[in-house]
């Protein structure tokens, strides 16, 4: 009997530890409150205010922190007044933002190079964390910034700066540290993948199918950005950045538009077994690093032929992992507020547990760029010539003379003005040796016209 009431006695006094321990625990307890500013209220900006605000009980029991919106720095104050729970947080002075030490993280999100350079660098010398979605200003002043992140011992991320709410950015610097990685590839560009999917599965031709993306809000009243791969290229600099582990600069990449690709030119690849997709690819050789962005023609086995309309992807090589790709949403106020709230929260983790600034070295190393005539293709030609016998054997002859071997070939007789109509896919051949030959062929009296040179990827 006593030894009984003894363990009962025990028993309770036990279970009223547990709830000591429980009561105490900081997940329910939350004293701790990490001060945020948000740079700017547009789409992005006012899609992870959203987010933000629509989680907040969910992020203070995940996280065990309150996270509290103490600044959205806007232009127009009564515009954005009608965007906010609460106005008083609005401002219009980044002294505001700077001076205030309740802020631990500063949101970039207000796109350009100035004064977003600025701002972040002034937030990092003060302390202050950073986030930010600028593929601009990080294709252009990446590795200056993580540079300066290290040495102030601050967390700077950026996942949402590339392929939208897709998890790329962080794979590369974690997930996938114990690989060496030779290439990256990729659809970064929604705009551009809308319009030739269109071209390629209802048939329409590049005004058309531009006209409908622009339409539905896929193509800015500009869409140059877009159509000529300057916006892929920003990517592509970031994307081969921390893949390679060296810098590389919007600058060092080889960027070619779409808007030359053709009805014709999609119907033509897929008799040979291809379609045209706009890809940025990067890859670290034995001689250097190449970075481009242009056209190309991907076999249908590929898993990128198969990501359409407005979806990104991107694909990787490494030698431990082998191929591995990221697919989704590549843009819109959601899908990339998701990206931006994820690296709030990883730091706001990080800065609970004393474990800021642990970026690391992550350009740390010198790699040569290559330059693209010493890149290795093949190609995709379409050319006009004089219908006569010969001219076929004329063509291989100057091929063969810059070693450029022909895979395969489809001849279309008798088109107007007595001209045939030839279509070629080489085998890898030098851009360099490639391009000679075509100025040769240019200048032949039995080449009317060269209509198409479009690299093709294997």
């Amino acid at each position: 009997m006593i030894i009984g009431i003894m363990k009962q006695r025990q028993s309770i006094m036990e279970q009223k530890k547990l709830e000591i321990v429980i009561e105490d625990n900081p997940i329910d307890n939350v004293q701790k409150t990490v001060g945020l500013a948000l740079l700017g209220l547009g789409t992005v900006g006012g899609g992870t205010y959203r987010v933000l605000t629509g989680q907040l009980d969910e992020i203070q029991k995940r996280l065990g922190c309150r996270i509290e919106i103490r600044h959205i720095l806007v232009r127009n104050l009564k515009k954005a007044s009608l965007r906010v729970q609460d106005s008083r947080i609005l401002t219009n002075r980044w002294e505001d933002v700077i001076e205030d030490d309740g802020v631990d993280i500063v949101v970039e999100l207000m796109g350009g190079m100035e004064p977003a350079y600025t701002y972040i660098r002034e937030a990092m010398e003060r302390g202050k964390h950073v986030v930010t979605a600028n593929k601009d200003l990080l294709a252009e002043h990446g590795p200056t910034l993580l540079e300066l992140a290290l040495n102030k011992g601050v967390d700077f991320m950026f996942e949402a700066a590339v392929a939208g709410g897709i998890p790329i950015i962080m794979p590369l610097e974690k997930s996938l540290a114990g690989n060496h990685l030779t290439e990256i590839m990729g659809i970064v560009n929604g705009t551009t993948n809308f319009i030739l999917t269109k071209m390629s599965e209802e048939g329409m031709d590049y005004r058309e199918a531009l006209i409908q993306a622009t339409e539905l809000g896929y193509a800015e009243a500009d869409p140059t950005a877009d159509v000529d791969g300057l916006d892929a290229g920003r990517k592509v600099a970031i994307l081969a950045s921390l893949a390679f582990h060296c810098p590389v600069y919007f600058h060092d990449v080889h960027v070619e538009g779409m808007s030359m690709i053709s009805a014709k030119d999609i119907r033509y690849a897929s008799q040979m077994g291809r379609t045209i997709k706009l890809v940025g690819v990067a890859r670290d050789t034995d001689t250097g690093v190449e970075a481009y962005v242009c056209p190309m023609l991907l076999p249908k086995s590929h898993p990128l032929s198969s990501v359409n309309d407005s979806f990104n992807a991107v694909f990787v090589h490494g030698d431990a992992v082998g191929d591995a790709m990221f697919f989704g949403r590549g843009a819109g106020d959601l899908p990339t507020a998701s990206a931006v709230t994820g690296d709030i929260l990883s730091i706001a983790e990080n800065i609970l547990h004393g474990s800021s600034g642990r970026i690391g070295q992550l350009l740390y190393k010198k790699r040569p760029m290559k330059r693209m005539e010493d890149t290795y293709n093949r190609y995709f030609l379409r050319l006009h010539v004089e219908d006569r016998c010969g001219v076929l054997a004329e063509l291989t002859e100057i091929f063969a003379r810059y070693e450029v071997s022909v895979a395969q070939i489809i001849q279309r007789e008798h088109q107007k003005d007595d001209l045939a109509e030839v279509v070629v896919i080489t085998s890898l051949v030098r851009e360099g040796d490639f391009q000679t030959a075509i100025e040769e062929l240019s200048y032949r009296t039995s080449v009317k016209k060269i209509s198409r040179m479009i690299r093709v990827y294997e």
